[in-house]
């Protein structure tokens, strides 16, 4: 109890220092409040009954507990000396703001739960935060090295920079690295990171660094190419069988009526003759895989193996050791292995969603490709390869190099030959025949006896957009066959996708094309100029929305409809757009 000072002076003086106060009676009423508790509690007066949420502010628990008073907004209990004229059978209670405090506990917590490591440091390179997961793959006691320099706590074993100050310094992300330190504890680690600058209105407030251990990355390596292995040796001693090695899909296997699926197809054939390199683009779900293999099996390699790999599915370090191999003692637990190139040699190299690729490797596969010899990961032998080599990627190669995702001295070096496969929208003669297709296949798979599909329902499917291509058209057709009682014997549209049905109903709403009026001026050409400024702010439009027709149609307040029909009144080619040209 503080003699001297009464109750309202204390709250006041509490009021100033931030930090909110109430008086209460036995019966949890307000006796009195000051400005700051108003603030932070919000309609709260004198008279009024503590609201129930509140009551952690009444327990003595040694523990913080937070107390939400709204959307964002949190409290916690704060001591307060007892004034010298409390009244009988009252209690003054302080409490202060916890948002920040909150936010921060609630992250931390978050980050705990990763399993990689994070690291962050300020910007005057002082270590700030390790999660649990940095401090057990660096060893070392958070406690004990917070606020000590970066190059204090780690130690590069090549005598390179620390790939925080570095990306402070460059202003610019430095993503999947290997690297390799000792730390402050003596402890030797090998980690793959991701680290990045952090800033706020262009200034450097820090950086963070997301780690994996190289050791776990390292036993899915062995895994992945101990499998390549055993499936190299399993080819081997099963010539002229079905192997995992050999491509599965020919010409014959893709379906098409259209004269645009025809074309490609047959420069898909020309191609096969040659060994020249072949770049394929489209968007995801149209076959691009079904046309790598099937260029393999038309081409003079068909007898070698035919070898893929998801770019996107492996981190660079990885992806560099199982395509190029690796040596014993080229880094923690390194073998000697073949790579992919070598497995590949005398047939084909799939390289899927290569623009995924990492720029700095895609100059290694440049080299590779050039020169047609490679040397494993930490090795000084020259390996010949003879491989061809296939690529796919789901945007326009032009795009990804403007983004750069894509090396221009690799894309003509890949892309000797460029086939774009064209996606479901646009080949929409085709969707009866896959139809077919798909339905036979189901069939036999769920044991199914569907004969057809109702006009309406093949309706639906042709005026649909199929944003998901083929594949999609696959899944629907999967879904429908599914939850059709066995009696049925024709699919109806109760039984496809709900997504298809919403798109219809969408198209049926909007309102009927409307004409702009145009009123002509007797000798004049006004009717012309005003249709030619029609197009050009279509045209403009388009592309600032880069060929996307519901966002040009939401940007120029229009319907969906109405704008389709002006694309065709004029002629606008909406890929061409898309892809730049």
């Amino acid at each position: 109890m503080i003699e001297g000072i009464s109750c309202e002076n204390e709250m006041e003086f509490l009021s100033q220092c931030r930090i909110g106060a109430m008086l209460l009676n036995g019966d949890r009423q307000i006796l009195a409040i000051n400005e700051e508790g108003k603030r932070l509690l919000g309609e709260t007066e004198a008279g009024s009954v503590l609201r129930e949420e509140l009551g952690p502010l009444l327990t003595d628990h040694s523990e913080k507990e937070y107390i939400n008073t709204g959307f964002g907004k949190y409290i916690v209990k704060h001591p307060v000396p007892v004034p010298g004229d409390l009244p009988d059978g009252s209690v003054l209670v302080g409490f202060r703001c916890a948002d920040a405090e909150y936010d921060s506990v609630i992250k931390t917590a978050v980050l705990n739960k990763m399993k990689e490591g994070v690291v962050l440091c300020d910007r005057m390179e002082r270590l700030t935060y390790l999660n649990y997961a940095a401090a057990a793959i660096d060893s070392l006691v958070p406690d004990k090295v917070l606020g000590m320099k970066i190059t204090d706590v780690y130690t590069m074993t090549d005598g390179s920079e620390a790939a925080l100050p570095r990306v402070m310094k460059n202003g610019s992300p430095d993503l999947n690295i290997r690297q390799r330190y000792n730390t402050v504890g003596g402890d030797r680690v090998d980690i793959v990171a991701n680290a990045w600058p952090l800033t706020e209105k262009g200034k450097i407030l820090g950086a963070v660094n997301i780690v994996e251990d190289w050791r776990r990355i390292d036993e899915l390596q062995k895994q992945i190419v101990d499998l390549q292995e055993k499936l190299s040796r399993y080819s081997k001693n099963t010539a002229g069988k079905s192997s995992a090695l050999t491509a599965k899909y020919t010409f014959d296997d893709i379906l098409y009526k259209s004269s645009t699926m025809g074309l490609v197809v047959e420069q898909c054939r020309q191609v096969a003759k040659t060994d020249s390199s072949v770049m394929l683009y489209g968007e995801t779900g149209t076959g691009k895989e079904l046309f790598a293999q099937s260029i393999h099996n038309a081409s003079s390699r068909a007898n070698g193996p035919f070898v893929a790999v998801n770019c996107a599915a492996l981190p660079e370090n990885l992806l560099e050791s199982l395509l190029f191999g690796s040596v014993k003692g080229a880094y923690t637990g390194a073998e000697n292995r073949a790579g992919l190139f070598e497995q590949a040699n005398h047939g084909t190299l799939l390289l899927d969603e290569i623009n995924s690729m990492n720029i700095s490797l895609q100059a290694k596969l440049l080299r590779v490709l050039q020169e047609g010899r490679l040397r494993r990961v930490g090795g000084s032998q020259v390996i010949s390869i003879d491989v061809r080599v296939l690529s796919n990627i789901n945007v326009s190669p032009y795009e990804a190099i403007a983004s750069n995702l894509l090396r221009q001295d690799l894309f003509y070096r890949l892309g000797v030959v460029n086939i774009n496969i064209p996606p479901l929208r646009e080949r929409k003669e085709d969707i009866p025949e896959l139809i077919r297709f798909f339905m036979h296949r189901n069939n036999r798979k769920f044991m199914k006896h569907v004969r057809g599909i109702d006009e309406r329902t093949l309706e639906i499917f042709k005026n649909y957009r199929w944003p998901g291509n083929v594949r999609e058209l696959q899944h629907a057709l999967e879904h429908a066959m599914i939850v059709m009682p066995d009696h049925a014997s024709e699919i109806t549209s109760q039984y496809i996708p709900h997504r298809l049905l919403e798109e219809e109903r969408e198209e049926s709403r909007e309102e009927p094309v409307k004409e702009i009026p145009v009123y002509n001026t007797a000798g004049s050409d006004i009717d012309h100029h005003l249709k030619d400024l029609e197009e050009e702010l279509i045209r403009k439009a388009l592309a600032e929305n880069r060929g996307n027709v519901t966002k040009t149609a939401k940007a120029l307040n229009l319907s969906r409809q109405n704008l389709q029909y002006r694309i065709r009144k004029y002629g606008i080619d909406t890929e061409q757009i898309k892809r730049g040209l």
